[in-house]
């Protein structure tokens, strides 16, 4: 059985993520979808509302699972037997620093391999910080984000 781990921050998932994830889903036959607690990072939602975000987002795809992790992602596949990571790239922008953690997570174990897909031309410009900054204003987002998601940003902002 072939698995790859889509780790992110998915603060909140997008649907441009969700386009990842159901492209890697077609690819393998389990996809580990790996909400990270990043220290450095100051998210809007705690790990476990992203988690829970996540995984009423994956609903109807079988073979994805949603998790929470910390620590390093080489350490975190291997403990999953995961066979990949894969990354979105939406711009040039991005690969310049995907390519940099790729290389060092090989660096860090060389059996960890990544793959990079590039979402659907209509979510290239899609980002979770745009997203939330949209819905900080209380502007449109339901083409952005599933319909949970929606809500629970213009609750977060409307409580803040």
């Amino acid at each position: 059985m072939r698995s790859v781990i889509y780790p992110g921050s998915f603060d909140p998932v997008t649907n441009g993520h969700l386009d990842v994830i159901q492209r890697a889903a077609n690819l393998f036959d389990k996809v580990i979808v790996a909400v990270a607690e990043n220290q450095e990072k100051q998210p809007l939602f705690t790990l476990t509302e992203r988690q829970e975000m996540v995984s009423q987002a994956i609903e109807g795809m079988p073979n994805v699972v949603a998790e929470g992790f910390s620590g390093l992602l080489v350490n975190y596949v291997e403990a999953r037997s995961g066979d990949a990571i894969i990354r979105g790239l939406r711009a040039l922008s991005d690969f310049e620093f995907e390519f940099q953690l790729a290389l060092m997570n090989r660096r860090l174990n060389e059996r960890v391999e990544t793959i990079f897909m590039m979402p659907k031309d209509t979510y290239t410009f899609l980002s979770a910080r745009i997203v939330k900054e949209i819905a900080r204003f209380g502007g449109e987002i339901q083409a952005f984000v599933p319909p949970h998601v929606q809500t629970a940003l213009y609750e977060k902002f409307r409580n803040q």
